[in-house]
């Protein structure tokens, strides 16, 4: 990157207390790529829980507290789409008035959002095996990461303009290619039956395309279907893509 960029690293809830791994991947490949990259150590929540079950005011104290953390870096960076449209989209309204939230929003990104607009990486390393991407709905159709099915619109992929650079990796179209895996957040809780059926038949488009990996950038959604994946006892096995990027290139 050229004059060297100061990234702030966010690190979603999930990735913090269950996935510690995919924070130190992220945080690994942009140092491969030459970023200089910190994590503020205060950093918390960004309120999406709270804000999706109907308390959006009383995500205001988180809301103020990230960009005050966050504001004075060149650019944020976070392995996960959902937490990012929460901050670009849906803190409280008085606060997406100020200036100091318009200003970070421009420079907030999802890592292959960041990957491929910002750093225009080209990354080459080896990845041999098949591999399925699980679209997230707020990566997708809120970030617009890709081309949604719906759209009549030319075809793009941010994740998959990154990962078919790796050599031996094979790319597997899926019959339902965006569905939802019915995660949703809480939605997974209040109707965990509906979720669950979902989940299932994600699965089944995977394991009848003989995906061995499953990947996505979210790590929510990637945990529900691993979660079902391991009741039913599928051999499949599920890394964000910043892992899958890393190891390619170590």
């Amino acid at each position: 990157m050229p004059n060297k960029k100061n990234i702030g690293l966010f690190i979603p809830c999930y990735i913090d207390q269950f996935y510690p791994q995919v924070g130190i991947a992220c945080l690994e490949l942009l140092e491969k790529l030459d970023c200089q990259v910190s994590y503020p150590l205060n950093q918390t929540c960004c309120g999406q829980p709270l804000a999706n079950s109907g308390y959006e005011r009383d995500t205001e104290g988180s809301s103020l507290h990230f960009i005050q953390l966050f504001k004075d870096f060149d650019y944020i960076v976070a392995p996960t789409g959902s937490c990012v449209l929460h901050v670009k989209e849906h803190f409280p309204e008085g606060i997406r008035q100020s200036r100091e939230f318009q200003n970070m929003r421009n420079k907030i990104f999802e890592l292959s959002e960041f990957l491929t607009d910002v750093l225009k990486a080209d990354i080459r390393g080896k990845f041999p095996f098949r591999v399925g991407y699980h679209s997230s709905c707020h990566g997708l159709r809120g970030l617009k990461l890709g081309k949604a099915s719906e759209l009549n619109t030319s075809f793009f992929s941010k994740p998959q303009q990154l990962l078919t650079q790796l050599e031996g990796l094979q790319w597997v179209d899926l019959e339902r290619e965006d569905e939802c895996c019915g995660f949703g957040g809480t939605f997974a809780t209040s109707e965990e039956a509906i979720s669950v059926r979902m989940g299932k038949d994600r699965l089944q488009d995977h394991i009848q395309n003989q995906v061995e990996i499953v990947t996505g950038g979210d790590v929510s959604c990637l945990m529900h279907l691993e979660g079902l994946a391991k009741r039913q006892n599928q051999p499949l096995k599920f890394m964000h893509i910043a892992e899958i990027l890393n190891q390619a290139l170590s």
